[in-house]
């Protein structure tokens, strides 16, 4: 039999342990280890470019909740993706990136991988013998899992094709140790601070991401009154609970930015509250007390100064709270409340002016009509950009798993990549992609990868042929802004020459073809090719420029 190289091995052992999606663009030097990982049972996925193969992956481990691979060429593949694996990183996605490497520093490709991993918040990793290649990936892939990291594991030509020598045992994963009870004396302040309360309200936020969370949450909530809320990632986690106020931030409705900015006590349950999530403290009173309740020690404060800090796992806190409880009381839910809630917690509920011509259609107005056109059951990404509140916030979402948001590094491009990685992971409901026309362009390459894949995705892009961020901040003070403004795109046929069925639209009435797209039998992607109107900001960027 021929000899097990450690690049087979290295691909053997990561199947192994569960990483059943490898993401990338495949060159010599990873040639082998992705092949490995095929041969062993893995799905390779491969991209047009590596940011949107670090993106994608980033993506599907958030949507799974499984570790996912990334695999790229040495040098430039790893500098190609590097603002992927930046918002996976600062995600805390647990990824692992298969990155080939050379260690002569005459050759072309060297670059000190190492320290670019350092530089963007990820774990750095090396293989350095066949003796241990084993041993070395199971410890990357347990970082990635247990600890949330995403890890480079820097794969040596050199070693890649040594013999690797067998293990003892088959390689296998430990299960996670279980959360540590939060301490008593932080728990019995939590549950002192909730006692004191008359209007409290929760924000759950990356950390709450999970079914047992909201239900803990819930239960808490029902016990003390209290309304509740997410940040920007969770969205979804509360969705149907007649108390929920949807988004705490920048995205927060009128109605939810009162009402949280009301509270006498705001708990953060594994959420940063960071400025975003906060509008830079805005939504907390003068006499607030602030909770941050987070399983890292080094995220309670970091955003922000906060009144206490528990240091546990959500669920495990929530339910610990509970049982220490008192007496139900009604806090902040009243009927006048309830009502309010129910009539305008939904940005679509508030009225506005429409600001549509005959060229062009309000953003607004055409969100509000695709969130009744297209099904419920539906997974959203968005990209970055003066557009990004529309879809995320006028596009309603079924659960915490149907809205995918990696903003963490607030990156234009990353839209359409997040949306197929996400698309992968939730296979059994509609991808829509929602991008602005700058992030449409830097990702088209893309799009290739959606057809490729057969997959029945909407993709919408709010055209208003600039960088509207840009224009809208700098615009107002008298600078000009021909930088940031662009020709008219037709970016329908660009959507059509990939593989797409697609519309351009104006109106309301030019959405007819969207609708014939739904009813089926959906054998191609859809691209929308929305031209909306540039006369505004959106509120959110007004709010993130105010400082509020």
């Amino acid at each position: 039999m021929p000899t097990r190289t450690v690049a087979q091995a290295v691909g053997e052992t990561l199947t192994a342990l569960g990483v059943d999606h490898v993401f990338g663009v495949v060159g010599s030097g990873n040639f082998h280890v992705t092949n490995a990982m095929v041969e062993a049972g893995a799905r390779f996925v491969p991209a047009r470019h590596e940011g949107g193969a670090a993106t994608m992956a980033d993506a599907y481990a958030r949507m799974s909740g499984h570790v996912a691979a990334l695999s790229v060429h040495q040098g430039c593949g790893l500098t190609n993706a590097l603002t992927g694996i930046a918002e996976a990183a600062k995600s805390r996605t647990p990824l692992v990136v298969l990155a080939a490497e050379v260690t002569e520093t005459r050759s072309n490709f060297f670059v000190d991988q190492e320290a670019l991993a350092t530089a963007v918040g990820a774990s750095s990793m090396r293989l350095t013998s066949g003796e241990t290649a084993v041993a070395d990936t199971v410890s990357a892939v347990k970082t990635a899992a247990h600890s949330r990291r995403t890890v480079l594991l820097n794969l040596p030509l050199g070693v890649q094709a040594q013999p690797a020598a067998d293990p003892s045992t088959t390689p296998s994963l430990a299960p996670a140790p279980d959360a540590a009870p939060p301490n008593e004396g932080e728990l019995s302040a939590l549950v002192e601070a909730l006692e004191r309360s008359r209007r409290p309200v929760f924000v759950a936020g990356r950390g709450s991401r999970s079914e047992a969370s909201r239900s803990a949450l819930q239960a808490l909530g029902d016990r003390y009154g209290s309304l509740l809320a997410t940040s920007a990632v969770a969205r979804g986690l509360f969705t149907g609970d007649p108390w929920s106020l949807d988004v705490s931030g920048g995205f927060s409705s009128p109605l939810a930015a009162e009402l949280i900015a009301g509270a006498d006590l705001i708990v953060g349950w594994g959420c940063a509250l960071n400025m975003w999530t906060m509008r830079h403290g805005h939504l907390i009173g003068p006499d607030t007390y602030v909770v941050q309740v987070d399983d890292t020690v080094s995220a309670i404060g970091a955003q922000r100064s906060v009144d206490l800090g528990v240091v546990g796992d959500v669920a495990r806190t929530a339910t610990a709270a509970l049982e220490l409880a008192g007496v139900p009381r009604t806090g902040y839910r009243d009927s006048a409340v309830r009502d309010r809630i129910a009539a305008s917690i939904r940005w679509r509920d508030v009225p506005f002016d429409d600001a549509s011509t005959p060229e062009r259609i309000d953003p607004r107005l055409l969100s509000i009509a695709l969130d009744d056109l297209l099904p419920p059951n539906r997974i959203l990404a968005v990209d970055s950009g003066n557009f990004m509140g529309y879809p995320s916030m006028y596009l309603s979402i079924p659960d915490e798993d149907g809205f995918c948001f990696t903003q963490a590094f607030q990156s234009v491009g990353l839209g359409l990549a997040t949306a197929i990685g996400a698309a992968l992971a939730q296979p059994d409901r509609l991808p829509v992609a929602a991008l602005g026309d700058g992030g449409a362009l830097m990702g088209a390459a893309e799009l290739e990868t959606v057809c490729r894949l057969s997959l029945p995705m909407v993709v919408i892009v709010y055209n208003d042929d600039a960088y509207g961020a840009e224009v809208h901040h700098f615009e107002p003070d008298g600078f000009p802004v021909t930088t940031v403004r662009f020709p008219s795109t037709d970016i329908a046929a660009i959507g059509r020459g990939y593989g797409f069925e697609a519309v351009s639209v104006r109106t309301v009435a030019d959405l007819g073809p969207v609708a014939d797209w739904v009813a089926g039998p959906r054998r191609s992607p859809l691209l929308i090719d929305a031209k909306v109107s540039q006369d505004q900001g959106s509120w959110w960027l007004e709010e993130a420029f105010r400082g509020h």
